[in-house]
């Protein structure tokens, strides 16, 4: 064990978030999406929620700050239930840790799948909501001065 690492993150997890580089994207996906089917490399957190494992990724993940919106969502499909309210929570985590990246780009079902199969990884969870489903783009750590 690890101090101030949140055990919700496995040391799978762990890993693949230092081996991303700036630009990779990563996946935090719902029960519902196609996480197996889809990853180029996959991890299964089956027994939390996207708010906690968001919450605790964000800890230590950089947003990309060369791009518009380095976070996106997987847009309603018309006719369906209106706007989640877990997309409410998702954007209070990430302004708290990111407060000048808040901005979400809403995607396409299927343009969100196909992005989904050149991400980095996708983290399967055991989310019961609906569109729950977020990607996130790697940033850089930049140095302290």
């Amino acid at each position: 064990m690890l101090k101030g690492i949140p055990p919700i993150l496995s040391p799978d997890l762990l890993k693949i978030l230092m081996e991303m580089g700036h630009g990779d994207e990563i996946i935090i996906a719902d029960g519902n999406f196609p996480s197996a089917a889809l990853a180029q490399r996959l991890v299964r957190l089956d027994g939390h929620g996207v708010p906690e494992i968001l919450d605790a990724v964000m800890k230590f993940f950089p947003l990309d700050s060369y791009t518009d919106k380095p976070v996106a969502l997987m847009q309603v499909v018309e006719g369906d239930l209106a706007a989640p309210t877990i997309w409410n929570d998702y954007r209070n985590i990430i302004c708290n840790y990111e407060p000048d990246r808040c901005s979400i780009e809403f995607m396409e079902r299927f343009c969100f799948y196909e992005r989904a199969k050149k991400a980095y990884a996708v983290i399967a969870t055991g989310e019961t909501a609906i569109y729950a489903n977020i990607i996130l783009k790697k940033g850089v750590v930049k140095p302290e001065v």
